[in-house]
């Protein structure tokens, strides 16, 4: 089983380049799939699932979490039961076998007993502020975010995962030791990245695999 996590800054590219690589290499490919499972494992509304998850209180959390959401130190109510079913669907996920790819989530930090092939993808902010107005402009007109609104987002969940990637594991969001390639797609198409990512994945696990069977 071979499984490639991709943790990204919102904005970036990182579910593109996760569908991408899905559909060039025909793996399973998770992403707001894992909140669809929570909510109806959880019998609530999608949306409300998601709202749950981004505003759980992070701030609050004492830096002494590693392996268990059940020690974490603020509300042990909706939020935490949430986040708890959410890390028992990603190990399911991985204990099906399929070689599959799963984006955010800090899937790379509870699978790593699995040793994921792990992409952090990054860029500048003008380039993300593009990518998600151009998200914006393919939504109805009444639903459309304005350009402050959207860079007011991207600050908004930046933050928010720096706090948990630090809760998570004492490093900071886009600590470049903790992945296995970090890729800055400022001046990259997703399209054309991905092929090349791809099969840089490919040979990595190869690597992997010959270095397991030397031993």
């Amino acid at each position: 089983m071979r499984i490639i996590t991709i943790s990204r800054q919102f904005g970036s590219g990182g579910r593109e380049l996760g569908k991408r690589l899905s559909d060039q290499l025909g793996w399973d490919y998770y992403d707001k799939e894992i909140i669809e499972a929570l909510a109806e494992d959880q019998g609530m509304d999608a949306d409300h699932v998601r709202e749950a998850l981004s505003h759980h209180g992070w701030h609050n959390v004492q830096l002494t979490y590693r392996n268990s959401f059940a020690h974490l130190g603020f509300d042990h109510g909706l939020r935490t039961q949430l986040l708890v079913r959410q890390r028992e669907i990603i190990q399911e996920i991985a204990e099906a076998g399929n070689d599959c790819i799963i984006v955010g989530r800090d899937a790379d930090v509870i699978l790593q007993d699995y040793h994921p092939f792990r992409i952090y993808i990054c860029a500048d902010l003008p380039s993300r502020l593009d990518r998600c107005m151009a998200h914006e402009k393919k939504q109805p007109r009444s639903l459309r975010l304005t350009e402050k609104e959207v860079l007011r987002n991207i600050r908004s969940i930046d933050k928010s995962r720096a706090r948990i990637r630090e809760v998570l594991t004492g490093k900071r969001h886009g600590d470049a030791s903790v992945f296995d390639l970090t890729v800055n797609a400022t001046h990259w198409s997703i399209k054309h990245l991905a092929p090349v990512i791809a099969e840089f994945a490919e040979r990595w696990f190869e690597e992997q695999e010959a270095a397991a069977e030397e031993e």
